[in-house]
């Protein structure tokens, strides 16, 4: 049987509203994603941010009237809100194992030589390389974002071998956990969302590390441990007011690696770390930036 699928735009002001009023309309199924291709990183805590641009799609069954559907989804809206809605796109969708579909589109992701990210249900492409068991997630990172790539990749061409890392922003944790598979001794985690502690403390557990190399904590609990590597997949706003703590908490010499930077944001990051870093030349993947750099002796 095929599914009558409506897709309307929204923005985080109507997405959570236009969700209920298609629950309220019998749908048997409501989705929000990205409709303009905007990263969310770590939410605070106890809020559920949303993209700026937000399609919410509901899935009807097919023996719905679509013409009569549609329009008691406007006449309510307008009920409620005393607006209209301007656009709801109508698609008909075959029937079929959605969560096998969904997991057929995840497939092992290499990152340079050595580095893969893999799926639960799929075996390593290469049980000798360093792979990172992590499932695709909604909220953290796992790697097919440029962003996380862009990291990914770095760190698969350093010698991390018994270095001190920190991943500042940790998300999934899973730069700080592909760093230890690629050798390094020790990682601290930091990130504003228990949420994404615990997302952090079960990839670790699942990947065998949770025991011994990894330290998980919130900011200003942290300690002032001083990293080889310093590893920051943020936003740019954030990584500019970071500049002076993550500074201070990298080795002289050490490595810099930020990520989750816009390429018309890099120059005024890289001038934020420049007095205590000796900067490189962005490299770009798509829209987005990795800025490398060395700790000043001084």
């Amino acid at each position: 049987m095929p599914w009558i699928q409506l897709q309307i735009p929204a923005d985080p002001d109507t997405a959570d509203q236009l969700e209920d009023l298609l629950m309220e309309m019998g749908s048997d199924a409501v989705s929000m994603e990205d409709a303009a291709d905007q990263p969310l990183y770590e939410p605070d805590p106890g809020t559920t941010p949303l993209w700026s641009q937000t399609t919410v799609t509901g899935l009807f069954q097919s023996d719905r009237n679509i013409e009569q559907l549609c329009s008691d989804i406007r006449d309510a809206w307008h009920q409620q809100t005393q607006q209209s809605l301007a656009e709801i796109d109508v698609t008909l969708v075959e029937d079929k194992d959605w969560e096998r579909a969904w997991m057929d589109d995840f497939h092992p992701l290499q990152f340079g030589e050595r580095l893969w990210i893999v799926p639960s249900w799929c075996d390593a492409p290469d049980p000798d390389a360093a792979n990172l068991l992590l499932d695709p997630g909604l909220a953290f990172g796992t790697g097919t974002h440029p962003t996380t790539a862009l990291c990914l990749q770095w760190l698969d061409g350093q010698d991390v071998a018994g270095k001190q890392i920190t991943d500042y922003g940790c998300g999934s944790g899973i730069l700080g956990l592909a760093a230890l598979l690629l050798g390094a001794d020790h990682v601290i985690g930091v990130d504003t969302d228990p949420q994404a502690l615990e997302a952090s403390r079960d990839n670790a557990r699942r990947n065998g590390v949770e025991d011994r190399r990894l330290d998980l904590y919130l900011p200003g609990n942290d300690p002032d441990t001083r990293a080889d590597v310093m590893l920051a997949n943020i936003l740019a706003q954030p990584l500019i007011s970071l500049a002076p703590r993550l500074a201070e908490l990298t080795l002289p010499g050490g490595h810099l690696v930020l990520s989750g930077i816009l390429s018309h944001q890099a120059r005024e990051v890289m001038a934020a770390y420049e007095p205590w870093f000796v900067m490189d030349e962005p490299e770009q993947k798509e829209d987005w930036i990795r800025l490398t750099g060395r700790r000043k002796d001084g």
